[in-house]
């Protein structure tokens, strides 16, 4: 038995990374998945790639910081499969790490853009629908910098900090509409910001003091994230709301 049968989920950031990983896994769990991603060509392999597995995909290229664009991307899932059912806000950037008066006020706009604003924008063209459907849920990808920040990287922990409250807000308002808002913080993983988060070239020696950091001694990978995101999207998770799942490896122990 497939555990998202019958659902419709948008997966934003689907071209790469962590919601490349979520995007396939749906689709083999029986979603049909509109794979969103600033970059389109990066969104069309990957929902070529689902197709080609025997999923349901279709790709459209969304800036969701921009809230037309977010708007867009619902019309066109609703156009393409005629429901939406899930959510999963997994678009995402950061600024480099380095000292907080080096960051500059475009790096730290750009943040809050992507990070934060993107969850304002879904919450304002989703919910709607959700209410109109009877029920939905929103899956926002935060990090384990919102709850156990590394120096450096102090306005993106705090954009991923307001993800975290934003979303446990967004629960216990929506709950009366059984409308679902949950959270997955990944730890660091290798995905295209890892040199960004580091804040150092990508050799073996950087990356062993982080992972130094982490209990069980290795990155996050798409499939553990995407694990995650698969059960807050399930039935199996419908009376789990207002919740953070890290996927860390016990770095926020």
């Amino acid at each position: 038995m497939t555990r998202l049968a019958g659902k419709v989920a948008v997966v934003t950031g689907g071209g790469s990374g962590f919601g490349e990983g979520i995007a396939h896994t749906f689709a083999r769990e029986g979603a049909s998945v509109m794979v969103a991603d600033l970059n389109l060509e990066a969104a069309e392999r990957v929902a070529a790639a689902i197709r080609d597995a025997g999923g349901k995909a279709h790709a459209v290229r969304a800036d969701v910081s921009q809230g037309a664009d977010v708007a867009a991307m619902r019309d066109a899932t609703l156009a393409a499969f005629g429901d939406v059912h899930c959510v999963v806000n997994n678009a995402g950037t950061t600024h480099r790490n380095k000292p907080i008066l080096d960051v500059t006020e475009e790096e730290f706009d750009r943040v809050y853009a992507v990070n934060v604003k993107s969850i304002y924008w879904s919450a304002h063209h989703f919910i709607p629908h959700f209410r109109k459907r009877g029920g939905g849920n929103f899956v926002n990808v935060a990090s384990t910098a919102g709850i156990r920040p590394r120096p450096g990287l102090v306005w993106y922990n705090g954009s991923k900090g307001a993800v975290i409250v934003a979303s446990k807000a967004m629960a216990a308002e929506l709950g009366p509409d059984n409308i679902r808002v949950n959270c997955v913080n990944p730890v660091i993983g290798a995905t295209g910001l890892l040199e960004q988060f580091m804040g150092v070239p990508d050799t073996p020696e950087n990356r062993a003091k982080f992972l130094a950091t982490i209990p069980m001694g290795r990155m996050s990978t798409p499939q553990d994230v995407a694990n995650a995101c698969l059960y807050l999207a399930s039935d199996e998770a419908n009376f789990i709301t207002g919740t953070c799942i890290e996927v860390d490896g016990g770095r926020c122990v």
